[in-house]
């Protein structure tokens, strides 16, 4: 009887399993192409994203041959100026922060016991509008009109157009474009952390990896907000003239300086600390035991990413600040070192407690501290004011920058990509391969970078591309061309290493490395994360529940089918991991593909000033994001619950905060905020600067500005309104109130408008950064009555009901956000500083 009974049950989840393959199977063809599997966009992601680097490799390459001797003519000093441009540019944005964003799409569903991210066609189009923007800023190098003002792009230099050409141009749209796909995967992996957890995974018992994710993914919402703000107002100026950084008219440059590295300098550890978590993965699973202080690293992240917003004028010491701003920045700087040292101890202490087997991997990591540390030391030197002043724009700054990056970084990386290669075929890479990868980049950067430090006291200034024989910089040079291409020599190996074919090479264990945390439970042809969804008790459940795997495999947890043919998944709570609602996430759709092409074909016809085409494509960009949200959001489920294995049934409709789309709707305002923030920032910026910031102009009429303020914030009370009376069931009702407020919105944007209308913003910077400001809120209030008109669509066609009100729930959310920035900004320029 008892074999009878194991034999239906063992049918009965085979059966579940070909039902749940049969769900998630990959498309074939162009289809698949348009897959939203976190598996395949992960792969996309880290594929091109390594791309990228070869790309930037090859340029840095060229430019060290220029620098090998003296006098050299190898290369022209445009082409120069645009390699190293773009090798600054490619290695910040289009290799270092999205190779960890395609690790985490790829790692964290299965990591955190869940089937997929909350948003997986928000990460296939975070993919290609990151692969679109690429292309197009790193193919213009072909053309010669690659950007060739720096990676930073100081003005005034880089808004003359005499000086910058059209590079400027497509280093600013295309960056803009790839800011978007950045702040779209970190509202993913945000929620995704937050919300899709397994049950019982409590925020203390989250893998370190999750925990690090979730810190960067905060910080690029207040670190990319200012560079996008800051680009605003850049390419304002050199496309129509609006004076943000031009002193004759009141402007200044260094307005773009704060903005840049107010981004530039968090950006470091946005690029630093997920390097840190790879780490914090690989030497616990190496030293055989959980890593020590697992309270304090994550308290030390967290402080690392808080201290590094107090950092942005490290990088303007030079500029003739007061003392008292260059004592606090210094502090700050200083400051920094010590949770960076904590995360380090703990990692040693970890080894230390443990008996360390020295892989490759942990070979690689082990090497990328050391580097890393190196690294630290100058940066504690440079963040001095008086030493910085002597080593300010020298090749100093360039060896203490790429000890830091490429040390705290591109070493993890590596170390990261063979320890997790297996989750690819089950098969590893070759330890003899690895190991000679290590030491060729290892002795090669260090060959290459060191001497720079010399170079750059004996007085060598950055991004020059020729110097005179007799200045005694040209053996160092040499030198560190010769380490270049060493390291080179060992990035190309662990390049071969993957790419060679294995095929003879036997399948491994699926756990090859004996780790502890639930990434490992996947098999690597399967295209979920989990068989079924564990209840997690431990931060290395592998190790502490021992029957885990077992009971996984056999689809005994939480939503081991796929009856209705979903993709489902679990929301939990956010502190305790509790199940609250099963997850419905959308399958293949081309809309991702077209919604980013559109997109790119805006910001490029914006690049050459098409503006028909612009026009044309911002429209089909609109058309499909609404058809978008229309089929992929907010879908009314056949019924109310459903049973989710082990005597539990969740609902599977959600609004307000217990849904993932409130979350990505807030999440995503409170970067949106950020960049309002900037914008209010420049305005007092100027005000500071000027003992006239008006220069005599008129300002806007304060009647207008007042009446603008009270009209938004009636369409606001209307929205409110609008969502109780749908409550009730007052359908009616709830209707007409968002037609009102939708008419409201219009009113308060015409009266917006009219305040600024006489100024001219091409006079001076005071009516420029007015428009700037008001532009920006009749912009949101667009968008606002396109998602009025939305929810009164959707509540037309029954997709919007009293019970089912996630639209209307969202939308209000975005309006409290708008009634801020509006009351916050009419009111600004309506009173001050007329007012005073």
């Amino acid at each position: 009887m008892s074999a009878a009974v194991n034999e239906r049950s063992r049918q009965e989840y085979k059966a579940q399993e070909e039902r749940l393959r049969a769900v998630w199977a990959n498309p074939t063809g162009w289809r698949y192409w348009a897959s939203v599997n976190n598996f395949q966009v992960g792969l996309w992601y880290g594929s091109t994203a390594f791309a990228f680097m070869l790309f930037a490799g090859v340029l840095a390459l060229l430019m060290r041959l220029q620098l090998a001797v003296p006098d050299n003519d190898f290369l022209s000093a445009d082409f120069f100026n645009q390699a190293f441009t773009l090798h600054g540019t490619v290695m910040m944005f289009l290799f270092a922060v999205p190779i960890f964003e395609a690790v985490a799409i790829f790692l964290l569903p299965p990591m955190l016991g869940a089937r997929e991210m909350p948003f997986p066609r928000l990460g296939a189009f975070s993919f290609w509008s990151f692969f679109l923007g690429g292309i197009f800023v790193c193919g213009s190098i072909f053309f010669g009109a690659a950007p060739s003002s720096g990676w930073f792009m100081y003005p005034p230099l880089a808004t003359d157009k005499e000086f910058s050409g059209i590079g400027a141009d497509i280093w600013l749209l295309g960056l803009s474009f790839i800011e978007v796909a950045s702040i779209a995967a970190a509202v993913e992996l945000i929620v995704g952390i937050m919300k899709c957890r397994a049950p019982g995974m409590r925020v203390n018992l989250m893998p370190l990896f999750a925990w690090y994710l979730l810190i960067v993914a905060g910080m690029i919402l207040f670190a990319f907000p200012p560079l996008i703000a800051g680009d605003l107002l850049f390419e304002m100026e050199r496309m129509f003239d609006w004076p943000f950084f031009d002193a004759a008219r009141g402007g200044d440059p260094l307005l773009w300086q704060h903005l840049f590295w107010i981004f530039g300098h968090p950006e470091v550890y946005i690029i630093f600390l997920p390097a840190i978590a790879l780490m914090a993965m690989i030497v616990p699973t190496f030293s055989q035991r959980p890593i020590v202080g697992y309270s304090w690293i994550v308290l030390a992240a967290v402080g690392t990413g808080f201290l590094s917003f107090g950092l942005w004028v490290h990088h303007m010491f030079a500029t003739g600040l007061p003392q008292i701003s260059l004592a606090f920045f210094s502090a700050a700087s200083e400051a920094v070192a010590i949770p960076t040292g904590v995360q380090i101890f703990v990692f040693i202490a970890t080894m230390l407690a443990g008996r360390v087997i020295f892989s490759t991997p942990m070979l690689f990591g082990a090497g990328g501290l050391a580097i890393f540390v190196i690294g630290g030391l100058t940066g504690v030197m440079v963040a001095l004011a008086p030493f910085d002043w002597q080593a300010h724009d020298t090749y100093f700054v360039v060896a203490h920058l790429h000890y830091v990056l490429i040390g705290g970084m591109l070493f993890p990386v590596v170390a990261g990509l063979y320890y997790y290669y297996p989750l690819i075929d089950a098969k590893k890479l070759s330890d003899r391969l690895g190991r000679l990868a290590f030491w060729l980049m290892f002795c090669g950067f260090n060959i290459a970078f060191f001497p720079m430090h010399l170079s750059g006291l004996r007085g060598m200034p950055r991004r020059v591309f020729t110097y005179p024989a007799e200045i005694g910089w040209d053996w160092l040079n040499l030198i560190s061309t010769a380490g270049a291409f060493v390291s080179a020599a060992g990035v190309l190996v662990v390049v071969f290493d993957t790419l060679r074919p294995k095929h003879r090479q036997p399948r491994g264990e699926l756990n090859p490395w004996n780790a502890g945390t639930l990434e490992w439970i996947s098999e690597p042809e399967e295209n979920w994360g989990v068989r079924s969804i564990p209840i997690v008790r431990s931060r290395y459940p592998l190790w502490d529940q021992k029957d885990l795997v077992r009971k996984v495999n056999e689809g005994r947890y939480y939503l081991p089918d796929a009856e209705e043919g979903w993709r489902e998944g679990l929301v939990t709570s956010v502190l305790d991991a509790e199940p609250i609602q099963v997850l419905r996430v959308g399958g293949t759709s081309y809309v991702t593909i077209v919604s980013a092409l559109s997109l790119g074909a805006t910001f490029i016809a914006l690049t050459f000033h098409w503006w028909i085409a612009t026009v044309l494509a911002a429209i089909i960009c609109f058309c499909a994001v609404t058809y978008w949200l229309w089929t992929g959001t907010g879908e009314i489920p056949e019924k109310p619950t459903k049973d989710v294995g082990l005597g539990l049934s969740l609902p599977l409709y959600a609004s307000g905060p217990d849904s993932v789309g409130w979350w990505a709707m807030f999440i995503t305002m409170v970067g949106d905020g950020t960049a309002f923030a900037s914008l209010v920032f420049g305005y007092f910026f100027y005000w500071t600067i000027h003992a006239d910031f008006t220069a005599g102009i008129s300002g806007p009429d304060p009647v207008w500005s007042l009446a603008a303020a009270i009209l938004f914030a009636a369409a606001w009370g209307l929205m409110m309104a609008a969502r109780r009376f749908n409550r009730r069931g007052a359908t009616t009702a709830m209707r007409g109130l968002l037609v009102l407020s939708l008419l409201t919105t219009v009113g308060a944007s015409v009266a917006g408008l009219a305040g600024p209308w006489p100024m001219d913003p091409t006079s001076h910077v005071y009516p420029a950064i007015v428009w700037i400001l008001v532009l920006w809120v009749l912009a949101h209030a667009a968008v606002g009555t396109v998602m009025q008109a939305y929810c009164l669509a959707r509540s037309l066609a029954g997709r919007l009901t009293q019970k089912h009100d996630m639209d209307l729930s969202n939308v209000v959310l975005y309006w409290h956000f708008l009634l801020i920035a509006a009351v916050i900004t009419f009111t600004i320029i309506g009173l001050f500083p007329a007012a005073m």
